[in-house]
């Protein structure tokens, strides 16, 4: 059954289904090929007619995961050109009010879409929400510091599709005065970006942050510098114009060298001493002086975007994913545990604490790099949000539900929450199994839906002295103050 809806650039038909309407690959901005590619994102041409928006469209060019994450991360990969496209899911255009989501994926920077099948969002419109999820652009494209091209595309984008839905998405039901951004990983490093960006946070009231914080930017020299290595070993100059001339599989290539060499290399002479031990995202938010002029937790601290609520977490072993899906976590020895801890400043009797309380060096490690990268930088959010004050709520929670994937490997492991926020446990495909708990999905989407309509939770606001959050895992979720007491002081001067 059609359903139809008036955008600014022109009339869309989706699909009237299972009680509620979808609309998908509608454009928001204008195709970014030929030399648009390293341009800041155009409005997209109106059309004539109605244009019909039942399938899915492009995704951004992307390479494929690394063996192993390929499989726990399934990701679609749509040719063409107007690949800056989002979906709408509405009870109705006939509605007139409701709550609106809009959803930032993931990727590190440089891979997913909003064409996931994890993020099909339908169960927010019967929830009485309007669902939105979009594309960005990606790796070098959306985010290579270089000469003669904006800084940040990827953000300018985010920017972009927040704009269109301003301005159109009362056509599908949603409140623009109501609007909700939530994302998870690079999506929710996405979400406190657009926090310290006044342009951006305009554009909504509420944010929630899933397993990304406020610490994941570029210096702009650190940026400059893998922009000029990039363009170097392309042998092109470091300007938007010639690298739009190096095909997207050629440029994605050579990316994904530059990352894997970043990842493990030792060579501080080339890349300067910045390292992160356990991983890098050299094609991400750069602090460039005019968009973002701070880190996102700089930013936080500073009061910036206080009048906003802000729902921020992580899972409890969010860093299994990434050791346990290449099939390395059992072949981890104690050195690699020290060698990783030395390179992020961590003191050796800090890491006993993690070797000592873990069965295997594996297993110290996924604590260890789940605490470096995620859970100690949401905490220092947290603390920030504290600090500075203002109208805006504050609520934590941690989602500790174990996978029985990869014969329990997996655990409570990154991205393993989003069937669960997208009441999705349905899909196969996702990282929770056949034995995912209905009733932890239901609570969990639940929470969501509650906090993008009313900003309020049940359960307490996160403050400096009691530290609560809501643990989400089986049989039914449970506060918890100050779960991370006994190492959340080992990371004070390392992580800040």
């Amino acid at each position: 059954m059609e359903a139809l809806a008036t955008t600014a650039s022109g009339r869309v038909s989706g699909v009237a289904e299972g009680g509620i309407s979808a609309f998908r690959g509608i454009p928001y901005a204008a195709p970014p090929v030929g030399q648009a590619r390293f341009a800041a994102p155009r409005p997209p041409e109106p059309w004539t007619g109605v244009r019909e928006a039942a399938e899915y469209g492009p995704t951004a060019p992307h390479p494929p995961y690394e063996a192993g994450i390929a499989e726990a991360l399934p990701e679609r990969s749509i040719p063409g050109d107007e690949y800056l496209n989002l979906n709408v899911w509405t009870p109705g255009t006939g509605e007139r009010g409701l709550p609106v989501m809009v959803w930032i994926h993931g990727g590190a920077f440089t891979n997913g879409s909003g064409a996931e099948p994890g993020y099909e969002a339908s169960a927010f419109a019967r929830s009485g929400a309007v669902a939105v999820t979009f594309n960005y652009r990606l790796g070098a494209e959306g985010f290579a510091l270089v000469e003669g091209a904006p800084a940040n595309r990827g953000v300018l984008d985010q920017i972009a599709a927040l704009e269109w839905v301003r301005d159109n998405i009362a056509a599908f039901g949603g409140d623009p005065d109501q609007v909700t951004v939530f994302g998870e990983s690079a999506g929710a490093m996405s979400v406190t970006t657009l926090m310290a960006i006044p342009r951006a946070r305009a554009l909504f009231r509420r944010a929630i942050a899933q397993s990304g914080a406020g610490h994941n930017t570029l210096r702009a020299e650190d940026a400059r510098t893998v922009g000029r290595v990039l363009a170097g070993r392309l042998d092109v100059g470091p300007t938007g114009a010639e690298l739009a001339e190096v095909s997207p599989k050629r440029l994605q290539e050579e990316q994904t060298r530059i990352i894997a060499e970043l990842r493990g290399s030792a060579d501080t002479g080339l890349w300067g001493e910045r390292l992160p031990a356990l991983g890098t995202l050299p094609f991400s938010p750069a602090v460039d002086g005019e968009l973002l002029t701070r880190r996102p937790v700089d930013a936080l601290r500073a009061g910036e975007a206080a009048d906003k609520d802000l729902l921020i977490g992580t899972t409890t072993q969010e860093y299994r994913l990434f050791l346990a899906a290449p099939g390395l976590i059992d072949h981890i020895r104690a050195e690699h545990v020290a060698a990783q801890a030395a390179g992020i400043g961590l003191a050796p009797d800090a890491v006993e604490v993690y070797t000592r309380r873990n069965p295997t060096p594996g297993d110290a490690l996924a604590d260890l790099g789940t605490d470096a990268v995620f859970r100690v930088p949401a905490t220092r959010v947290l603390e920030a949000r504290a600090a500075a004050g203002g109208s805006g709520r504050t609520y934590g929670y941690d989602f500790a539900w174990r996978s029985q994937r990869l014969g329990g490997r997996l655990g409570a492991c990154h991205a393993l929450e989003i069937p669960f926020v997208f009441d999705n446990l349905a899909d196969g495909r996702n990282l929770a199994g056949p034995q995912a708990p209905q009733q932890l999905a239901d609570d969990m989407h639940r929470a969501w839906v509650r906090f993008a309509s009313t900003g309020d939770l049940d359960w307490p606001r996160w403050d400096l002295r009691r530290r609560p959050v809501m643990r989400f895992d089986a049989p039914e979720p449970q506060v918890v103050e100050d779960p991370d007491a006994r190492t959340r002081g080992l990371w004070d001067g390392v992580v800040d």
